[in-house]
């Protein structure tokens, strides 16, 4: 009877322990929870000239400039995020760079033609780097659509040790989604990793929100 007891209790145990590592697989941030972020495309428009002010705000010049540039257009947009390893670690110092059309569908690229006069105010590229939480931040606007494309934010980003990904963030449903070539290509789980939606952010200012975490394999 005694030795039934025990061996009860060690079943018990082990059951408990499966358990804790079944839960620490699903929850605990294991590789199979972290499924990388996919590459896309850097597009034909990274900038070909940098602009004068490269930090993590797009939306406002140096004093200088803004004098003469005014404000940028658009709905402000708070971006902000971690960049993960596969194994769900932070990977700090890691540069992660911006780049996105203004308001009126232009990017800041001497081969973009668009009709429209490029916003002045709007800085177009910004860069940052991430802290030791792999935590970026970024002030832009919400993107808006392209001739062809859908919506979205490119996005490109080198750790310290040197691995790179190269991606683009799309808007959580708009409309131009479902044409867009390039995110068509995606796997539906892969395009749910690249969309995200854009919510009101409750500040006084009246702008968004949107979160964004990537993941290099």
């Amino acid at each position: 009877m005694h030795g039934h007891v025990q061996t009860t209790q060690r079943r018990r145990l082990l059951l408990a322990a499966l358990g804790l590592v079944s839960s620490c697989l699903s929850t605990g941030g294991g590789a199979a929870t972290h499924r990388p972020t996919p590459a896309q495309s850097r597009g034909p428009f990274y900038p070909d000239q940098l602009p004068l002010d490269q930090d993590n705000d797009l939306t406002r010049l140096s004093p200088a400039r803004a004098a003469t540039s005014g404000s940028a257009k658009g709905e402000l947009t708070d971006l902000t995020g971690q960049v993960l390893a596969a194994d769900g670690t932070a990977l700090p110092d890691a540069l992660v760079e911006i780049w996105q059309c203004d308001a009126h569908g232009r990017y800041l690229h001497t081969g973009d033609r668009g009709e429209q006069r490029r916003d002045a105010g709007f800085q177009g590229y910004g860069k940052t780097r991430t802290g030791a939480d792999g935590g970026y931040r970024f002030r832009t606007i919400k993107p808006v659509p392209y001739p062809g494309r859908a919506p979205h934010i490119h996005v490109a980003v080198t750790a310290a040790d040197g691995r790179q990904l190269v991606t683009q963030l799309y808007v959580e449903g708009a409309p131009e989604n479902a044409r867009d070539f390039l995110r068509k290509r995606l796997s539906p789980a892969q395009r749910k990793l690249v969309t995200v939606p854009f919510r009101p952010s409750g500040d006084d200012a009246g702008s968004l929100r949107a979160r964004f975490d990537m993941v290099l394999g």
